[in-house]
């Protein structure tokens, strides 16, 4: 449980950073070398050769010996440091959709474990305009061309193949809640103990059949010296459709619009526009981000399209019970988090459905 003699001071951490000072650095940022590039090739050929699909792929499968440092460098900085990473300057445009398949899920099997993003059980998930109303019972904002509101996803580190860029908008929009989180606990600590209570949260029509479409969790956390934040305001607002469902305490509600103002707020949230090739590595624990609207190209193979992984990663922080629902096993280091099955069971390094 939460630490409740701890919970309002303010946190020390690199990961309590405000826009000014991310879009100064360039810690955050890798250009892959040449090297680094042609490494990159070598092990897509070798997957290939060895004729393993996404399926049958292991991490032998695709050799990086010299990227294995950037690697653990990245996940270090995700854990410890500012909570985003940005490696950049793959020739996306060199290769078909296939192809980026395979090195991003080989990529992957370095970082950590994969899991499902959707009851649909899909590992790989594709980022398009679908034309699906993120607002809906059963919106999901990465179908979506809509604007964004600023959350995390159901997962230690999501991260982000950018394929194709929109016509226009898509711009990325990255905020520290744990910056959030400290500008609260010094100007409104009562607002603070409300998100740390649980909120309803909706399913969002992912739970596994049989079960009740709604649960509980706070939106901050703390446990072994570590925070963690978890925030979905649809996914909140959308709970109150069921009538089991306590109402929103104006409490609540204040809560969640000073947390919104803040992360959105230029202060605290700086911007970046993708470029095909790029790699956007988010730990959930400590950033929300978010996106502008996007106007797609008329034709198909123009339309915006990103790759997703929602990713264990084995150097995670230990989580609170009140993390339990969506993370399962909160103990550090855990393969968990993901959306399970229609069946219940959570797939781990698995392919669901493809384009």
């Amino acid at each position: 449980m939460t630490d409740t003699l701890t919970r309002h001071a303010v946190i020390e951490t690199p990961a309590d950073w405000r826009a000014a000072e991310m879009a100064a650095r360039k810690d955050w940022i890798h250009e892959l070398t040449g090297d680094e590039v042609a490494e990159l090739r070598a092990a897509l050929a070798h997957v290939k050769a060895l004729g393993k699909t996404l399926a049958t792929m292991t991490r032998e499968d695709f050799p990086l010996p010299t990227l294995a440092a950037l690697v653990s460098h990245c996940r270090a900085f995700l854990e410890d440091g500012a909570g985003l990473f940005v490696i950049r300057g793959f020739p996306a445009a060199e290769y078909d959709k296939g192809d980026l398949r395979l090195v991003y899920w080989g990529l992957g099997k370095h970082l950590g474990t994969a899991v499902s993003q959707s009851a649909n059980g899909d590992i790989l998930g594709d980022v398009r305009n679908m034309n699906v109303d993120m607002n809906s019972p059963k919106g999901r904002g990465y179908t979506s061309n809509q604007k964004l509101t600023y959350h995390t996803d159901s997962c230690d580190v999501v991260g982000l193949f950018v394929l194709r860029t929109a016509r226009s908008g898509g711009l990325s929009m990255i905020a520290s809640s744990v910056a959030v989180h400290n500008e609260i606990a010094r100007t409104r600590p009562d607002l603070l103990e409300v998100l740390y209570q649980p909120f309803c949260w909706s399913w969002q029509s992912q739970e596994v059949p049989g079960t009740t479409p709604y649960y509980q969790q706070p939106i901050f956390n703390q446990h072994q010296g570590k925070f963690s934040c978890r925030y979905v305001r649809t996914h909140i607002i959308s709970a109150q459709r069921f009538e089991d469902v306590p109402r929103l305490s104006p409490q609540q509600e204040e809560a969640m619009a000073l947390f919104d103002s803040l992360a959105g707020s230029e202060e605290f949230h700086f911007s970046m526009m993708f470029n095909p090739g790029d790699i956007q590595l988010l730990n959930n624990h400590v950033t929300v981000h978010s996106r502008t609207a996007f106007e797609d190209d008329d034709e198909a193979e123009k339309k915006r399209h990103l790759l997703r992984m929602w990713l264990s990663v084995p150097n995670s922080r230990a989580l609170s019970a009140g993390m339990h629902t969506i993370y399962q096993d909160q103990s550090a280091g855990a393969v968990r988090g993901g959306f399970p099955t229609r069946t219940g069971q959570l797939i781990y390094e698995t392919v669901g459905s493809l384009e």
